[in-house]
């Protein structure tokens, strides 16, 4: 791969031949990618919920979050703390309704921070004419909900959440569909995300992808999975390909 690094660490590794802005579709996962946030709404939403439904008190210490699922981190939540299959499954739906009316009626506590250069990696994108999409571990409801907060929404125009796809390669893939709907059977589509799980994602259903060391992964970390794009940030992606025009 080719790897660029400029005087202020920004780091970019692509694949020969590959045109990083020059795909039918983009699928952008949300947290550490877009953004992050500065509060907890999300994060709490999942214990306060399954306590609501179900009475049993979670921690999420020890859970897998990065890269992960609504659905799965809540079922690993569970599952650490012995909540029976049993007892928890017929109660699913009722905590992931719990969670969105909790995201929902704090929606006003949100704090999102966008990531470097995420405006204007989307425009870049838009002016090419590209198709912009969501693909991401929240919950349908949730995750629109963040992408307005952060005055994103003009730009997207579908997406993939986990509401019906604890497993994000299957969110993935059919996200990947949707793109597909919209721009032709032959649309090329390329994920963005900022952790391996959309590495390995994207690789799953046979789509590039282009990593972001923004969120909990570094670099060389997100290296190691072999993306067609690595980059420090959207917006050092942005300046090497505008400074090589």
């Amino acid at each position: 791969m080719q790897t660029i690094q400029r005087e202020n660490e920004a780091r970019i590794a692509i694949e020969p031949g590959f045109a990083w802005d020059g795909q039918d579709a983009y699928l952008f996962d949300i947290d550490g990618t877009l953004l992050r946030s500065r509060d907890r709404v999300h994060f709490d939403s999942v214990a306060s919920s399954i306590r609501r439904v179900t009475g049993f008190e979670v921690s999420l210490d020890g859970v897998t979050v990065h890269g992960s699922t609504d659905t799965a981190i809540l079922r690993e939540a569970c599952d650490r703390a012995g909540i029976p299959a049993a007892v928890l499954d017929p109660q699913i739906e009722a905590i992931l309704a719990a969670m969105r009316n909790h995201v929902a009626e704090r929606r006003h506590e949100l704090q999102p921070i966008l990531m470097p250069g995420v405006q204007d990696a989307l425009r870049h994108l838009a002016e090419r004419h590209a198709l912009l999409g969501v693909a991401t571990g929240n919950l349908e409801m949730i995750g629109w909900i963040k992408i307005e907060s952060a005055g994103l929404r003009e730009w997207f125009r579908f997406g993939g959440f986990s509401d019906r796809f604890p497993v994000r390669s299957e969110l993935i893939g059919h996200a990947a569909g949707k793109a597909r709907d919209i721009a032709g059977p032959a649309a090329r589509v390329c994920v963005v995300g900022d952790t391996y799980r959309d590495i390995q994602a994207a690789h799953a259903n046979h789509l590039p992808v282009i990593a972001v060391a923004t969120g909990h992964y570094t670099f060389e970390e997100l290296m190691a999975y072999r993306p067609e794009v690595c980059a420090s940030s959207l917006a050092d992606l942005l300046a090497a390909t505008q400074g090589t025009a």
